[in-house]
């Protein structure tokens, strides 16, 4: 009878031990409660006391069995979907419960399309964070002010929402951060000057919103730097030199801004292959000193206002696949040979007086 009360007992334990918490399950209920999807029915699951198995979306350590990942995406490749035949559309907000997950890494709550209200500025809080990804949403407020105690945090996407206010001054403490995309939002402010501190940072997309003021040197001593995107704002001042001078940098997109001065003649062989400068305000010649190095799959400085005629070493670039220098005040003979061979009248259209093919033949002295 005693060896019956004791296995009882142990397999009480043990089915408690492997289950979330009553604390995890209440926030989670919680969470739930503040949204609305009406059409997959991704919530069904979220049944039961034990939030660890078989609820959509839902992950726990398997250690603690405490919730570690919540995942749902409204776009994905999950049979809920394709029996659907829809994307996923969600209303609702995300509650403050949420921060009662002590132990969450990661919160992906992406592309739902309707879920509104602001980030819960308790976030700030849940000190294992690895991932915030709130892209595709309506999501609105700030970015908490205090998002830098997130010292583990990774990734930062709250693209494609309402985001509004400035990014936070903290925000430069995330000394763990690699993936920063704060695209399509109405963000305002500047650019903190010491965005340099993100040392990890691989991608910075910020493009989209209403940042003001120059590009800060500092950006450009972050060795990891790859991609930066910080086009359609109203950035001003001049492009750093130092920007052609970053070891892995392959995407620059500085488009749509305020820009103004001279191309600088270290972005011509820099290892930067995607350079798209266009529609601003930048003026003097483009640069000579294209060569070997100079590799570009995009070529673009339309919309702006330079002079002068179209560099003859342009020739020497080892590799330019969509080149576009439309809209400026160039003058004098195009080129002959790679790339001008392959591109069509449309990269030369609206300058001064370019002349040969793809346009009208110049006219003999």
């Amino acid at each position: 009878m005693k060896l019956n009360v004791v296995v009882s007992l142990l397999l009480l334990l043990i089915s408690t031990a492997t289950c979330c918490p009553p604390s995890d399950l209440r926030a989670l209920l919680a969470f739930r409660s503040a949204l609305h999807e009406p059409y997959l029915g991704i919530f069904n699951s979220w049944t039961g006391q034990d939030c660890c198995h078989n609820w959509y979306g839902v992950s726990c350590d398997a250690v603690t069995h405490r919730v570690a990942d919540i995942n749902l995406r409204g776009e994905s490749e999950d049979p809920i979907f394709e029996r659907a035949h829809r994307t996923g559309y969600m209303t609702g907000r995300i509650s403050p419960a949420i921060c009662d997950l002590a132990r969450l890494s990661a919160l992906t709550i992406a592309d739902w399309k309707g879920i509104s209200g602001d980030i819960p500025k308790c976030i700030t809080r849940l000190s294992f964070l690895r991932t915030i990804d709130l892209i595709g949403n309506q999501i609105s407020g700030e970015i908490p002010n205090d998002i830098g105690r997130l010292n583990r945090l990774a990734v930062l996407n709250v693209a494609d929402n309402r985001i509004s206010g400035s990014i936070p001054k903290s925000l430069t403490n995330l000394s763990s951060l690699m993936h920063l995309d704060l695209r399509n939002n109405l963000i305002t402010g500047l650019i903190p000057t010491d965005f340099g501190r993100l040392t990890m940072l691989s991608r910075a997309l910020l493009s989209g919103n209403r940042i003001t003021g120059r590009i800060p040197e500092s950006l450009t001593k972050i060795y990891r730097l790859a991609d930066v995107d910080l086009s359609g704002n109203q950035l001003y001042g001049t492009i750093p030199p130092s920007l052609g001078r970053m070891s892995v940098l392959a995407t620059l997109n500085l488009d749509g801004n305020k820009i103004s001065g001279e191309i600088p003649q270290t972005l011509m062989t820099s290892s930067v292959m995607n350079l798209n400068l266009s529609r601003n305000l930048l003026q003097g010649k483009i640069p000579e000193g294209f060569g070997p190095r100079s590799y570009f799959t995009v070529l673009d400085l339309s919309y702006n206002n330079l002079k002068g005629p179209i560099p003859s070493s342009i020739s020497g670039a080892s590799f330019i696949g969509h080149l576009d220098l439309s809209h400026n005040h160039l003058c004098g003979r195009i080129p002959v040979g790679s790339p001008f061979d392959h591109l069509e009248a449309a990269s030369f259209m609206f300058n001064d007086c370019l002349c040969g093919k793809p346009l009208k033949a110049c006219l003999k002295n």
